[in-house]
């Protein structure tokens, strides 16, 4: 069975069939996303050997978040020219080296080029964010909604899986050894990328579409000409700032509010959980109603829940259901803006558009990340960075309600 890009047709050989691209492409999103989410475990443990603050581990973190924000472009737009299993495979292996120089790291230095530099430029190379492109790229239009939730769930299912996972491991065996686990189970992602390699792009001829006609340049000027995608950009700052700042700190805040790591661990695998069900949904969704209507809902949702959380007593209870609502708008941000992009320009530059929106995305990790560390150091309480963050999910709740869900205007290429 052939499959049938975006944009034409080709085979790709027998045994990529949408099933296994789509399998295999969800297989790669889990692993790469699963010891990510779960570094912030790591905080305590190492911070209380090496005596460090915890703004040493937020500023290596926060660094892998703008790292990862500032290296998708520049792997999308890799990938758009030749192909993405080349990058896959360096991302794949930048991980793991991160996460090996992380496990023996014993001063700051050293866990910023690990945890901060190798893991965010690998997490670049290899992450959902490329899986996303090889389906919009490799799968026809009718599956791609759903198979862009999928890809987005199965990032969620890692985070479900590695949390107390990760948890387990550290109590049992050591901070050192579930490093070492993550790295190796890292590799894997390289034999699983031969399913999802994209063709290198072809020449551009005069029967061709004005979209593959377009240089590198002239598809950046158009999409940040483009008032849509701006705003578009913009609101995902939040989504970034939000989900890095709980990801990191939330383990942390739940323990200074006398919540014992294995319910923490528990209530980070709710947000992996729950946002299954949020991205397969909002997949879904998507082709019912307007994208940016369901975008508004996700971040109005999620500083509702914040309130809701932080206006009463922590409990094993209340964190558990803060971990359930949370996880229903976790991810699930990814299917309807990675579906604006491609709605608006197209698949042939889709990494590399995706890739700057997801800038955006990671410079709000690197400060909700950075600050939360600041802030707790100087003032005891991570207050302050829960009520900003509300503030920006009102903000993006509104400034995604503008945007004009249509393909951007192009002239027709004449024929020779």
């Amino acid at each position: 069975m052939a499959v049938t890009t975006g944009d034409t047709s080709s085979s790709s050989g027998t045994w990529r069939t949408p099933l296994v691209i789509i399998i295999c492409g969800c297989a790669i999103a889990l692993l790469s996303f699963g010891p990510r989410s779960s570094l912030g475990f790591f905080v305590q443990p190492m911070s209380r050997e090496f005596a460090w603050g915890r703004d040493v581990f937020g500023l290596a973190l926060a660094l892998q978040n703008l790292l990862w924000g500032l290296g998708q472009p520049i792997a999308g737009a890799i990938a758009d020219r030749f192909g993405i299993l080349r990058v896959m495979i360096v991302g794949a292996l930048l991980y793991a080296g991160g996460l090996l120089l992380m496990r023996y790291s014993t001063a700051p230095l050293s866990l910023d080029i690990g945890a901060g530099v190798l893991i965010g430029f690998g997490l670049s190379g290899c992450s959902f964010n490329l899986v996303l492109s090889a389906f919009s790229k490799l799968l026809p239009p009718e599956r791609r909604g759903i198979a862009l939730g999928a890809g987005t769930a199965a990032g969620s299912f890692g985070q479900f899986l590695f949390a107390p996972f990760g948890v387990a491991m550290i109590d049992n065996f050591g901070w050192q050894t579930a490093l070492t686990v993550f790295a190796l189970l890292m590799l894997l992602i390289v034999p699983l990328s031969l399913a999802i390699a994209t063709p290198p792009a072809t020449s551009s001829s005069s029967n061709v579409s004005a979209a593959d006609q377009q240089s590198f340049k002239t598809a950046l000027a158009e999409a940040f000409g483009h008032r849509s995608y701006v705003l578009l950009v913009l609101g995902f700052f939040t989504c970034g700032f939000q989900l890095a700042f709980i990801t990191v700190h939330l383990p942390a805040y739940l323990a200074d509010q006398g919540v014992s790591s294995q319910t923490g661990g528990w209530v980070v695998a709710a947000i992996g959980l729950f946002n299954i069900i949020g991205s397969l949904s909002v997949g879904w969704l998507q082709n019912l109603f307007p994208k940016r209507y369901i975008l508004s809902l996700i971040y109005l949702t999620r500083a509702l829940a914040i309130v809701a959380f932080i206006s009463f007593p922590i409990t094993t209870f209340s964190a558990i259901m803060f971990g359930a609502v949370s996880g229903l708008t976790w991810l699930s941000t990814v299917p309807p803006t990675s579906a604006l992009v491609a709605l608006m320009f197209g698949t042939r530059w889709f990494a590399t558009l995706y890739g700057f929106a997801f800038v955006s995305h990671q410079v709000g990790g690197f400060l909700g990340v950075w600050l939360g560390g600041i802030v707790f150091e100087q003032f005891g309480s991570y207050t302050p960075i829960w009520w900003l963050s509300i503030l920006f999910g009102v903000l993006s709740a509104l400034i995604n309600l503008p945007i004009v869900e249509q393909p951007v205007a192009r002239p027709v290429a004449q024929p020779a």
